[in-house]
């Protein structure tokens, strides 16, 4: 078996490939659970953006950056700015109600699964996009250029 293949050091592992295909959806599941899990307990956007990320890493470790990217329709960097803008419009909503910047509103009705919405959990949304896109950019760069 050979270590590493060509020249972008992807390993050639079967055992990795194998597992990186059961584990990247059960970490995405677990990383969407911690994000709404978050905004009761431990965990939020921050923690179940690093979660994500680390399911794409591992893809990428499996098979190639490239084919990592593949799996997106767009680049990770048009995370950021969709997180931060929905972290930016969750932040200011309370504003247009009569109350300061960042307040926490909350909807009437609950969803099942999710429990209360409001403006912490669209905040909590907005960090989990933006850490994803800030992790995968910086990773996909620096193992494009290596």
């Amino acid at each position: 078996m050979k270590k590493y293949q060509n020249k972008y050091h992807v390993l050639d592992s079967t055992i990795l490939r194998t597992a990186t295909n059961y584990l990247l959806p059960l970490l995405i599941l677990f990383s969407l659970f911690v994000l709404l899990r978050g905004h009761y307990l431990s965990g939020g956007g921050f923690v179940g953006g690093l979660i994500a990320s680390i399911a794409f890493v591992l893809h990428s470790f499996a098979y190639s950056t490239k084919q990592t990217l593949a799996l997106f329709q767009f680049s990770p960097m048009r995370l950021i700015g969709l997180g931060l803008s929905i972290s930016i419009i969750s932040a200011i909503i309370p504003v247009f109600i009569g109350l300061p910047v960042m307040t926490g509103v909350w909807f009437a009705e609950s969803v099942a699964v999710i429990g209360a919405v409001g403006t912490a959990l669209f905040f909590d949304v907005g960090v989990y996009l933006v850490v994803i896109g800030v992790v995968l950019t910086i990773l996909f760069t620096i193992s494009e250029n290596v």
